[in-house]
């Protein structure tokens, strides 16, 4: 197997579990941590605008590698096993039935006022 071959196989699980947390966070056995924190990673991974954007060398490509991967693992740890079995069945159905990527317009909205709020505080500290 090459390395394509393994990275594109890594990127396919990633989008299969970021899918498998939003059913997850709708799962009633999920605890409430648990279910922000699949909120807050759907939201994030979703979003069609990166909290750092991909076009800054390096470091726009650090949110994709590493962020998103951290709260999908965080994640994985918080939720029951029977959980993630059920939610990971549903997000391959989903998958296999819509072909067409989710986009989450809160997640973006989520992430523009992330911006906003960082370039006022900026401004605050310039101005100071």
């Amino acid at each position: 197997m090459s390395i394509v071959d393994t990275i594109r196989g890594w990127a396919r699980r990633i989008k299969r579990d970021a899918l498998m947390l939003w059913f997850a966070s709708r799962h009633p056995d999920t605890p409430w941590l648990a279910r922000l924190l699949c909120v807050v990673a759907v939201a994030y991974a979703l979003s069609p605008i990166d909290l750092i954007p991909d076009f800054i060398p390096v470091l726009g490509f650090v949110d994709d590698a590493l962020l998103l991967p951290a709260l999908l693992w965080l994640a994985l740890r918080l939720l029951p096993p029977h959980v993630v079995d059920s939610s990971r069945a549903e997000a391959q159905a989903w998958m296999d039935a819509q072909r067409e990527r989710p986009k989450s317009h809160a997640g973006a909205a989520i992430i523009v006022l992330i911006w906003l709020l960082g370039a006022y505080g900026a401004w605050r500290w310039w101005q100071a």
